[in-house]
């Protein structure tokens, strides 16, 4: 594997620690700061928010080299992680949550083009897929080792982690990625083209909805998992890692059955069985064991279908596909906020009906990607 992916790897691990510990340790930041656990949850939406407002920003980068601009963006990781270590209050630690977010959707976007122009030929999909691993490693290691911090010391041990770890990537990024070709600048307006096409809407649309149906339930899978599965507090952490795992095997073998059989194929597909789970959750999580599996192929198909995602909207956005690439983050991390606001709703009427609610998100999701696959695909020649 070249150091180059690894490195690119790298910075989405840190981008998955910051994103997703929140849904973990919601309790320990709501108990700390006096809030409710439904308000606790907008820290989840700033997040996003933020990943929404960072990404255009690409559009007045596009003449800049790939390498400075990751660089840059990992430095606006540090600060943001910074500003949430020391918050004193709920709005401090908004601030630093859609600090952190402003990067995240940029940093995929680029990360993503650089890892497909580093990929051998006919290995795009397994390449954007490792870039993307590391936000799924981050939620088989990092995100149950920030939920075990937070218990055992503080939640804002955390986000100081994630800080530390973005020097790092910093020092890795420069060493190993190389200075790869830039894009042809096609012009501010040539950058927002492939918007008048339908292909790329359905795609974000998918990505938005598709996502944002499984964020209904997995934002507030902490409470679920105690109070209707009947899971000891002490083996939370266990089980995010156990949510790990199936992101880590979703995304990697995606990325391999996209290369084989088509990301269009793939997305749709797993889209599709997202829509199935979702129902389950909500009809067996007082099952402890179901709960635990469900939750596992759940956590897969979210990111089973991200590279895919990744991949296919950098192909459909010719002369913009740097911000094709962060739109599709975009997407995601909106759907993340939706789904976390919704989600918030209906927990406070049952821990099981976000899982529920989340069903329609993921069924318009389904419909949208299918209708990309039957009728866009070889348009594309994807």
């Amino acid at each position: 594997m070249k150091k180059s992916l690894i490195a690119l790897a790298f910075g989405t691990l840190a981008l998955g620690i910051a994103e997703f510990t929140m849904m973990g340790i919601l309790p320990y930041v709501a108990t700390d700061l006096g809030i409710t656990i439904p308000q606790a949850g907008h820290f989840i939406s700033a997040y996003a928010l933020g990943v929404c407002c960072g990404a255009p920003v690409l559009v007045l980068a596009r003449k800049i080299a790939l390498k400075k601009i990751l660089l840059s963006l990992v430095a606006l990781i540090i600060v943001g992680n910074l500003c949430a270590t020391v918050a004193p209050n709920y709005w401090i630690l908004m601030l630093g949550r859609f600090i952190s977010g402003l990067p995240h959707g940029a940093y995929f976007g680029v990360a993503s083009i650089v890892a497909s122009k580093l990929a051998a030929k006919g290995k795009s999909s397994e390449a954007v897929s490792i870039m993307v691993a590391g936000m799924t490693v981050a939620n088989l290691f990092g995100v149950p080792l920030g939920t075990s911090l937070s218990q055992s010391l503080s939640w804002r041990t955390t986000f100081l982690l994630v800080a530390m770890w973005g020097v790092i990537v910093l020092y890795y990024i420069w060493r190993w990625v190389p200075n790869v070709e830039g894009l042809e600048d096609t012009g501010f307006k040539g950058q927002f083209r492939f918007l008048r096409h339908p292909a790329p809407w359905l795609l974000l649309g998918a990505t938005a909805l598709g996502n944002g149906g499984v964020f209904c339930w997995y934002s507030y899978i902490n409470p679920l998992l105690t109070n209707v599965s009947k899971f000891s507090d002490e083996s939370i952490t266990a089980l995010m890692m156990l949510a790990g795992f199936g992101m880590v095997a979703g995304n990697l073998i995606s990325g391999r059955m996209s290369d084989r059989y088509t990301p269009g194929r793939v997305g749709t597909l797993v889209q599709g069985a997202l829509c199935i789970i979702l129902l389950g959750i909500y009809f067996l999580s007082d099952n402890p064991w179901l709960s635990a599996i469900l939750m596992t192929l759940c956590t897969a198909g979210l990111f089973a279908v991200s590279s895919p995602e990744q991949l296919l909207i950098i192909r459909v956005a010719p002369g913009g596909e740097l911000l094709g690439g962060a739109c599709v983050q975009m997407a995601f991390n909106l759907g993340n906020a939706i789904g976390a606001y919704v989600g918030g709703i209906a927990v406070t009427h049952s821990y099981t009906l976000p899982a529920l609610s989340g069903v329609p998100f993921a069924l318009c999701g389904f419909i949208l990607f299918l209708i990309f696959y039957k009728c866009y695909q070889k348009e594309y020649n994807i």
